[in-house]
């Protein structure tokens, strides 16, 4: 059985420098890791994690080795694996199973080297490693006692999968805890996304057209940011709700098929699918540049952009031309994968510091906790409000609490006007 398999093990040195800085950034995680290595909350217990292979994630994996877990780990996208992070782990004693650039067919057969080592957690982001698991390898199932998914994506997965009957497991879904959405998602995707934007373009966004579809947390932070780049922010949308609000934060609102003849640059970061396609682009400015920061490639058809187009030429590193038969031409970013891991280094370590600390602390419920009925739970306020604090004490903030008196009238009903 291979231990591990990454790209090029010699870049372990630059590896191990850049998880240093990610840790230096990440002081939650660095509290939870010190009461791991003095508890050991997770010894023998193995987890298997398909994640994004990062410095940030290495600086969590650190954290639950030191809790005594043997962690398997593959990659999450085939674009978004950091290599010398790879190679970084394996020196860790981590079986490690990821390389920037996979096929689809190498990116399963290393989920598959993940359920070889027999997980009986797992940490998924996206829920590729549980779909997996519960089509083609249902032998491990009896060994799973529960997982967690990091995503928007892999939670609404798991949520078809229990309306149907077909989640066999318990997973916390951590992608809803506050303390993970509110700033991984928000914080994290608008400034992460504007980078890899910058990174494979380099183009001025001030004076733009910016075309964000989905409001979403996700969205809600990318739209924020490219605001404050000077950009003129339109936000297509499915949701009266999310459209109002958009509007009322000062954005254009309108149906993507009016907002195709207008925008300059479009992100995608809905979790659906043809989110825009040959209809959308055939309205498209020459010039325009699409992007998509979902965690799957398919918000942009890349099949009808590939059947429309009459050439197609790479002009930089994760930016590619598509010149159409009337003479116009597309640029697509980072081959339609999110943009902000294929073309940057993803969220800044400080958001990460928070996500990762309720996976830390959910595995850890996990395997204090006896086996759950399956279905998708949230994360336990204690965790949440856990997670907040020690930010808040790293950050050397500090608030108030409640007296007596205040609790009390908190938890009546008898007293009313003054």
């Amino acid at each position: 059985m291979e231990h591990f398999k990454v790209k090029d093990a010699s870049l372990a040195p630059k590896g191990l420098l850049q998880i240093e800085w990610a840790s230096k950034h990440m002081p939650v995680l660095s509290q939870i890791k010190k009461r791991f290595a003095e508890e050991k909350p997770l010894e023998g217990v193995t987890l298997g994690a398909c994640l994004h292979v990062t410095k940030e994630t290495a600086v969590l994996v650190d954290a639950l080795r030191a809790g005594g877990a043997k962690v398997a780990l593959c990659g999450s996208n085939p674009l978004s694996t950091q290599d010398d992070v790879a190679a970084a782990l394996t020196e860790k004693g981590v079986h490690v199973f990821a390389w920037r650039g996979q096929t689809t067919e190498e990116y399963y057969s290393c989920v598959e080297r993940v359920i070889d080592r027999k997980p009986v957690i797992t940490l998924d982001d996206g829920a590729d490693l549980v779909g997996t698991i519960h089509s083609k390898r249902t032998e491990a199932l009896s060994n799973i006692k529960g997982g967690t998914e990091e995503t928007t994506t892999g939670v609404l997965r798991l949520h078809a999968m229990e309306r149907t009957g077909n989640l066999k497991y318990a997973i916390i879904a951590v992608n809803d805890a506050y303390t993970k959405y509110l700033f991984d998602n928000r914080y994290g995707t608008g400034q992460s996304t504007i980078d890899g934007i910058l990174r494979a373009t380099n183009v001025l966004l001030a004076g733009k057209n910016f075309v964000v579809c989905g409001y979403g947390w996700c969205g809600r932070g990318i739209a924020m940011r490219a605001k404050g780049m000077g950009a003129n922010v339109i936000v297509t949308e499915v949701n009266p709700l999310r459209a109002l609000e958009a509007a009322m934060n000062g954005f254009r609102v309108m149906p993507i098929a009016e907002a195709a003849t207008i925008g300059d640059i479009f992100v995608t970061t809905t979790g659906d699918l043809n989110v825009i396609r040959k209809e959308h682009m055939q309205k498209m400015k020459d010039g325009a540049m699409l992007a998509n920061s979902g965690h799957f490639n398919v918000e942009i058809s890349i099949k009808d952009l590939e059947e429309m187009a009459v050439s197609k030429r790479s002009l930089r590193l994760n930016l590619e031309e598509y010149s159409l038969e009337d003479g116009r031409k597309l640029y697509l970013l980072a081959e339609g994968r999110l943009v902000n891991l294929a073309a940057a280094e993803g969220h800044p370590s400080e958001v990460m510091d928070m996500s990762f600390a309720n996976q830390a602390l959910c595995a850890e419920y996990l395997a204090k906790t006896e086996k759950m009925p399956p279905k998708v739970y949230p994360v336990p306020k204690t965790i949440d409000e856990t997670v907040a604090k020690l930010k808040l004490n790293a950050m050397k903030i500090k608030i108030d609490t409640l007296t007596g008196e205040q609790k009390k009238y908190l938890a009546t009903w008898e007293m009313g006007t003054i």
